[in-house]
């Protein structure tokens, strides 16, 4: 059951994926992303059990303002700094005290920090490179064990979008004891609730 609930929204991840390159072309003829927004990011947040998994994907450009490899030194001070940021989930992600979550791992990738696996990111480079722009977003997954997840009763994001200034907006997915909704956050509606 706990891999299941674990796995639920990325298994749903392909359908979302599916839906968005059939837009694609109809996107791109149109000047508009469907897939990768930038401003925009999105988080999948489950509760099972004691643990807690958060997964972020955000375009690189709402974190450190470009999505060229870093070439400069003003640029991999950049991608350095983002990096260290986003391995301090507690830091990012408002939880309540109370609840005593801890980290347990993380993973982060990105084309940025010179992941292969994810240098590309988009299905659709060709037609980036015809209009003379390269996406590139950033995954961070954490996994955290928290003493009292009754007490885990929201997400306060605010952290996130102060850090991350140029975050918009983040589709947030959250399962947990009460069910699956889904939820849009913006930094005027910041604490979202499982």
């Amino acid at each position: 059951m706990r891999r299941l609930l674990l796995a639920l929204p990325f298994a749903l991840l392909p359908l979302v994926v599916a839906h968005a390159h059939a837009h694609d072309e109809h996107d791109h003829a149109h000047g508009t992303l469907a897939a990768h927004e930038h401003g925009v990011a999105s988080l999948n947040a489950v509760i099972d059990g004691n643990t807690l998994e958060l997964q972020l994907t955000s375009p690189a450009m709402n974190l450190v303002g470009f999505e060229h490899a870093a070439s400069s030194d003003a640029d991999k001070a950049k991608v350095a700094a983002a990096r260290q940021t986003l391995e301090q989930p507690l830091a990012l992600f408002g939880l309540a005290q109370a609840a005593g979550c801890k980290e347990d791992s993380q993973e982060l990738e990105s084309p940025l920090f010179g992941d292969a696996a994810h240098a590309d990111d988009d299905d659709d480079d060709d037609a980036d490179h015809e209009h003379g722009h390269e996406h590139a977003d950033v995954h961070a997954h954490y996994q955290l064990t928290c003493a009292s997840p009754a007490k885990l009763t929201q997400v306060d994001l605010a952290p996130l979008y102060k850090t991350f200034p140029a975050t918009q907006k983040i589709n947030v997915q959250l399962i947990g004891p009460n069910g699956q909704k889904g939820v849009e956050s913006t930094p005027a509606k910041a604490v979202v609730a499982f």
